[in-house]
């Protein structure tokens, strides 16, 4: 037996979600862990924050897109 499961928006977009959080840590650790080592490529790192602020902004949208606009 074998069930087939189609995930609905709303789960696709949360599992995004968790990967995108997921993948903000990573580069808010690692851009820490360079600040940390005290050598620091001005270039890489520069690239790691564009990235960050890129997935910060991917993430709002997909917060946006799952939270209901609530009417007061």
């Amino acid at each position: 037996m074998n069930a087939h499961h189609e995930m609905s928006h709303d789960e696709i977009a949360r599992s995004r979600l968790d990967v995108l959080r997921r993948r903000h840590r990573e580069l808010d650790d690692a851009i820490a862990d360079m600040a940390a080592g005290g050598v620091v490529c001005s270039f890489t790192l520069g690239r790691l924050k564009k990235e960050k602020l890129a997935l910060k902004d991917q993430i709002a949208r997909l917060q946006d897109e799952i939270t209901p606009d609530i009417i007061a």
